[in-house]
């Protein structure tokens, strides 16, 4: 039994759907809602997973808990598979997670009109960078299936799916290769996503 502390829409999202797809027991709470949140997580960050006594903290260490701890196809017995699953997911979390991050710190911290936009336009320049990146990988592996993870997604997908939601809140062009928006639209689809956005809405 796990519990999860979120933000809505922040990247908390993905392990709530991973969670679902892995069809383990969990309860919900918004940290939002949280009186001092800091005695769960010093930093204040999202996502914070509870089990038992252990707070696990980080989203891309969460993830790897969960797929190591609970057999699905989200993992391998294989090393080579286990290598790329883990630079997928990387990919998404240390790379692209960050990228997002600036459109973010800009907006909020850089006063100056022509500086923030500046700013703004360099970080997306980047995202769109990371997602041809993307685009290219799953091009390479087209023959394996829809997904960075062949048949069915990976954690990498679901991370991914949330993070370009971010864009949305930004006047920034930002370019979504074909094959990559066929990824988040089929992910957006899937039952465990669907039920995942619900539940952070009603909470």
């Amino acid at each position: 039994m796990y519990t999860l502390y979120f933000m809505p829409g922040a990247c908390s999202l993905a392990v709530q759907v991973v969670l679902r797809e892995l069809e383990q027991e969990f309860t919900l709470i918004n940290k939002l809602h949280t009186d001092n949140f800091t005695a769960i997580n010093p930093l204040g960050n999202v996502p914070a997973l509870v089990m038992q006594d252990k707070v696990l903290t980080e989203g891309a260490a969460i993830m790897l808990h969960l797929i190591q701890s609970h057999p699905s196809d989200f993992w391998s017995s294989d090393p080579n598979k286990q290598q790329q699953i883990i630079e997928d997911l990387m990919l998404a979390n240390a790379t692209m997670h960050p990228a997002y991050g600036r459109l973010f710190f800009a907006t909020h911290n850089i006063e100056s009109v022509g500086e923030r936009e500046r700013s703004l336009i360099k970080a997306a320049e980047q995202i769109n960078l990371i997602w041809q990146t993307v685009g290219m990988r799953l091009e390479s592996r087209a023959h394996l299936g829809p997904f960075l993870g062949g048949q069915q997604p990976s954690v990498a997908d679901i991370f991914l799916t949330v993070y370009a939601s971010w864009g949305e809140h930004f006047f920034v062009d930002i370019h979504i290769p074909d094959n990559v928006q066929q990824v988040l639209d089929k992910v957006r689809e899937r039952d465990s996503f669907k039920a995942a956005v619900s539940a952070e809405q009603s909470n």
